[in-house]
């Protein structure tokens, strides 16, 4: 049985299988072979609210024969305080496969180790595989190969999608840089354990001079709505603009996760320029999770 918990816990050969696979879903759209989900029922366990994540995972279990089923928590007697591992053995009864968005990564390892069913995290607040997946994917449909190349990631640099990227820095070969004020820079403890080039700085004109792909997320994550004033405050120097994208390699990606604030993480002028891009990252979470639930009932 196989789970994708974090980029941390899957392997590069897996990595590599899982971007193959879905350069294939995206090329096979609507005449695929095989069903590997026919018959099945999956749930979508959601505690947070979504639009890429909820719409693509709905889509591609049925296009790949399979029924989603939708659990908001505030539905299921999990947002009544029930023990997610009592919550995991009850579905684990009754469905084929479950995807977890939700706050802690905790959470989710539990709902794996209980349900005995395959489990996909959809996102929490460490980790946000299916995204990253998705846009190595992009970058390498658009850059051939990330190997060797430099990524830059202006903002929240202590995110879960930031984390997401530290761990695949290692793994796929390319230089992270991170660009951030000290306070919103990743924890020392988890750049090493992941180890490879990751460079951390609060010079956000450095960590942009000469990378081939400009990355950015909200600068309020989803539960830290409590913080807004003060995150946008602090991170108001870390936009992606024309300015910056002068600084980067010509014909460099410009990147984002969406939902997109424009005028805070991004200016509206460069987001436009660059939709293409950041719209194809969207439609690519699809082909992405499609190969992910290939791979965990094969």
């Amino acid at each position: 049985m196989k789970h994708l918990l974090s980029i941390e816990q899957l392997n590069r050969a897996d990595m590599e299988q899982l971007l193959a696979a879905a350069a294939v879903m995206k090329r096979e759209r609507g005449r695929h072979p095989t069903k590997p989900l026919a018959g099945q029922t999956w749930a979508l366990i959601f505690s947070k609210s979504s639009t890429r994540t909820r719409v693509s995972f709905e889509v591609g279990i049925a296009e790949l024969g399979g029924r989603p089923m939708f659990l908001s928590a505030v539905d299921i007697q999990l947002g009544r305080g029930e023990p997610v591992k009592d919550t995991a053995r009850v579905l684990g009864r009754m469905v084929q496969g479950a995807i977890f968005r939700t706050f802690a990564q905790r959470d989710v390892e539990e709902f794996a180790h209980y349900s005995g069913i395959p489990t996909i995290n959809a996102l929490t607040d460490e980790e946000h595989p299916c995204q990253i997946l998705a846009d190595v994917l992009t970058i390498e449909e658009k850059l051939a190969s990330l190997a060797g190349k430099v990524v830059a990631f202006i903002g929240d640099g202590a995110c879960n999608v930031a984390n997401s990227w530290i761990f695949a820095a290692a793994k796929l070969g390319f230089e992270l840089r991170i660009a951030a004020p000290q306070e919103f820079q990743p924890d020392p403890a988890l750049l090493q354990r992941a180890g490879g080039k990751v460079v951390c700085t609060a010079d956000l004109a450095s960590a942009a001079r000469g990378a081939d792909v400009l990355y950015t997320d909200v600068w309020v994550s989803m539960g830290k709505e409590d913080e807004s004033a003060e995150r946008i405050k602090a991170l108001a120097g870390y936009q992606i603009n024309q300015t910056v994208v002068q600084l980067a390699k010509p014909g460099a990606l410009v990147m984002h996760c969406l939902p997109a604030y424009r005028g805070k993480e991004i200016d509206d002028e460069t987001f436009e320029a660059n939709a293409e891009t950041i719209f194809t990252q969207a439609e690519n979470r699809l082909h992405a999770q499609k190969a992910i639930l290939q791979w965990a009932v094969a």
